[in-house]
């Protein structure tokens, strides 16, 4: 038996992830600002903690309430905020706070799962939630799309620095996703924009739709193993060369990522840094910020 957190839990696809892992065998903490998103937990595996992931007091709080159930073996940030800013009609001082905001969620989430994995002497795996808007930037996202970008250096870095350690950093980029946020988009739209909208979504993915929550926490099925290949690029010890970002297959590997910690394994190389696109494709409309 092996624990869990995961940042942004309680709804979409922080909780499809939660769900897997849990359907795994796992207990998962589960941080979530909004208290009334956790009102699904019930038993013993699932633990929630209400509060910012950005509130390093708060976030230990949730590892030694993972630890206490069994050791810590995952750590997925996935929490995230959502709001725009261009740099023409609002401060920098609140588009610099904006960065901040997205990206401190991951840079605490990470900093207390490295403490926690070096501490304890055992491998770990660690998922940072990126976007296809680091790569495909959106009009009107700048705060996002820069923190976005700056989580998938952030990835690399640790990737590079506490691989031999056995301690395995990813990153997963989905595309539009349907969760409970784009549902409410496309009611806002009514009948005719939300048609005209799926007929857009249809054309910019490969799959012909958005992607599902629960294919971004991880598909399942033997497509996992061929994902993980993709995903999990290694080279020697040592060596400081840039790792490499690869097109994601069909479902981003997410929870496939936390398995090689589940089953204990350390190797003696970096861990790499993944990237997925789920179904592919950026948007082009700036009021469609699901991944």
């Amino acid at each position: 038996m092996n624990s869990y957190v995961v940042t942004g839990g309680g709804r979409g696809i922080g909780r499809a992830i939660v769900e897997r892992l849990v359907r795994g065998g796992g207990t998962v903490v589960v941080i979530e600002r909004d208290g009334e998103a956790l009102s699904w937990l019930s038993g013993p595996s699932l633990v929630g903690v209400v509060g910012d992931a950005a509130d390093e007091s708060l976030v230990e709080e949730a590892a030694d309430r993972a630890e206490a159930a069994a050791p810590l073996r995952g750590w997925v940030n996935n929490a995230a905020v959502f709001r725009d800013a261009s740099v023409h009609s609002a401060p920098t001082s609140t588009v610099l706070d904006l960065i901040a905001v997205n990206l401190s969620l991951a840079v605490v989430g990470c900093a207390v799962a490295v403490r926690r994995f070096l501490a304890a002497g055992t491998p770990g795996a660690i998922v940072n939630v990126s976007s296809h808007q680091a790569r495909r930037a959106v009009p009107g996202c700048l705060p996002y799309v820069t923190a976005k970008a700056a989580i998938e250096g952030l990835t690399r870095a640790l990737a590079v620095e506490y691989g031999p350690h056995g301690i395995r950093v990813n990153a997963v980029a989905p595309g539009s996703v349907a969760t409970q946020r784009y549902t409410e988009y496309l009611a806002g739209l009514g009948a005719s924009g939300a048609a005209a909208v799926e007929a857009e979504m249809a054309q910019l993915h490969p799959l012909g739709r958005v992607a599902r929550a629960d294919e971004v926490a991880g598909g399942g099925g033997p497509a996992a193993g061929r994902r993980r290949r993709l995903h999990h690029r290694r080279h020697p010890a040592g060596r400081r060369r840039p790792l490499r970002t690869c097109a994601g297959s069909r479902a981003a590997p997410l929870v496939a990522s936390l398995s090689a910690a589940r089953a204990g394994q350390k190797g003696p190389a970096h861990a790499g840094c993944g990237r997925s696109g789920v179904g592919g494709g950026g948007v082009r409309s700036g009021d469609i910020r699901n991944g």
